[in-house]
């Protein structure tokens, strides 16, 4: 009877107690989502696409019309010396001038100007008012002409934007992949800590025989000492495999910004079925994957900055132009009437020409911009060589842990079986206490080994996924770039 009870102990697993407040029962998914939206490093990294929208949108300001206006006035009297007598001029003035100038896409400039002069003096010219409406156009022929090179600040801005929503996804990925790591790991620790109790009690139930088997005459005093050996150092065990649990769920509050120090309940269980990979479709989408796209954005950033540093090493040449039609009177009425029936026509055309010898610092920028760009190219070759690299380990260890999962069944089976016949041969005299103590210990290895069997392999499976680049697409997490100009205009 005592050997049915001994060996009932050793087939079960002890419900764990349950405590006096209520722990936090949490799913998989549930745990994803409090990541995606709460974790620290996930919300900082979301500012950086948010602040190049911010860029983009000042770059464009380019484009914005510019007003200018100045007023002034003087008041000046000018000593004047003959051979008679001494005379000096004086005068009085006013001057308002406006103007508005429009940047083109083509790099061109137009300025439309408004000005206005009142002069006041004691000569002969008298009163007068002076005003002219003029417009003048620059356009550059070669250095800095074009779409790409005028609104270069503008592009940059935009394609940082995307490497850098590549680059949250990066972040958001990884930690994703690290939820699921630190969820399974939060389980395996508490399947632990059931093995941990179901061997101490165990220890203890030999120890309470062995105890009543020396009182009876039937072992030595010395099995009475293994035996509490034996139980002393699983009570141990079991305290270190607690500890652990509560390290680990301090993990998780932080990794999720869960509020309070409650303990955390894992619902879903890591899986055991074998699921199946495509080599070719993996290394496929782990050349798409994250981290690959920000470094082909940026490389789209330097061959377009190369492009319009080699546009700047041209000679400046620019056509200049502009017209104007001038009014004067002793009023301003009469200025204006002359202004309008364009009494005085002028207009203007001509180049600008301009290049500095040696062209030194635009041909360096130029070199510097290439060499750059070379850079960031073999960047990316080095990331798609390692992701295939990632790809072929991961698949490796995908079908390595899914064996180990059936290696590790069988392990503790051949263990449970094992130790059933220590207890019987311990019974009749033919194995100590010590040698139990060790049978059970082995069993003790081989069901943690098929409870790490399992969670590694689910750690596999999130390795693989995270490293093809698919894990957030699995999960259904998509970030969009509304996701992005929402924090960016929620800003005040």
């Amino acid at each position: 009877m005592k050997r049915v009870a001994l060996i009932s102990i050793v087939l079960i697993w002890l419900p764990s107690v349950s405590s006096a407040a209520s722990p936090l029962k949490l799913t998989l998914s549930e745990a994803i989502r409090m990541a995606a939206e709460k974790n620290l490093d996930v919300r900082a990294e979301l500012y950086n696409p948010a602040q190049f929208e911010a860029d983009f949108n000042r770059n464009r300001a380019i484009y914005n019309p510019l007003f200018t206006a100045q007023t002034s006035y003087f008041d000046s009297t000018t000593p004047t010396v003959n051979t008679v007598t001494q005379i000096s001029s004086s005068g009085t003035g006013f001057q308002l001038d406006a103007g508005l100038s429009q940047l083109f896409w083509s790099g061109a400039t137009v300025t439309v100007g408004f000005n206005n002069a009142y002069n006041s003096s004691n000569n002969s010219f008298n009163d007068y008012w002076q005003s002219s409406l003029g417009a003048s156009l620059t356009q550059p022929l070669l250095k800095n002409m074009g779409r790409e090179a005028t609104e270069v600040n503008i592009t940059v801005s935009r394609l940082s934007k995307f490497a850098s929503i590549e680059k949250y996804n990066t972040t958001l990925l990884n930690t994703v992949a690290q939820v699921k790591n630190e969820y399974y790991k939060l389980y395996d620790l508490r399947e632990q800590v059931k093995v941990k109790k179901v061997s101490l009690e165990l220890a203890r139930k030999i120890l309470s025989e062995t105890k009543a088997r020396v009182a009876a005459g039937v072992l030595p005093a010395m099995e009475i000492l293994n035996a509490e050996y034996g139980a002393v150092s699983r009570e141990k065990d079991l305290i270190d495999a607690e500890k652990a649990v509560s390290d680990q769920v301090d993990v998780l509050h932080l990794l999720l910004q869960i509020e309070g120090r409650g303990d955390i309940t894992v619902v879903d269980m890591p899986r055991r079925d074998l699921i199946e990979v495509s080599e070719v479709d993996s290394l496929k989408r782990a050349m798409n994957r994250q981290d690959i796209r920000e470094q082909k954005r940026n490389l789209e950033i330097a061959e377009l900055q190369t492009r319009v540093f080699r546009n700047k090493t041209r000679p400046d040449l620019s056509l200049v132009a502009s017209t104007s039609v001038v009014g004067l009177g002793n009023t301003y009425s009469r200025d204006l009437e002359r202004f309008t029936t364009v009494d005085y026509p002028a207009w203007s055309v001509g180049l600008n020409f301009s290049y500095p010898l040696g062209n030194g610092a635009a041909e360096n920028d130029y070199r510097k911009s290439r060499l750059k760009t070379e850079q960031i190219a073999l960047q990316i070759k080095s990331l798609e060589e390692g992701a295939a690299n990632d790809v072929h380990a991961a698949i490796r260890a995908v079908t390595t842990g899914y064996k180990q999962i059936d290696v590790a069944d069988r392990g503790r089976a051949f263990a449970e079986e094992r130790l059933r016949a220590f207890i019987r041969k311990n019974e009749v005299g033919l194995a100590t206490t010590k040698d139990v103590l060790d049978v059970e210990n082995d069993l003790a290895t081989a069901k943690s080994n098929q409870i790490s069997a399992v969670v590694g392999y689910n750690n596999a499976i999130t390795r693989l996924w995270q490293v093809t680049g698919e894990l957030l697409e699995r999960e259904g997490i998509h970030v969009v770039e509304a996701d992005v100009d929402k924090l960016y205009t929620n800003t005040r």
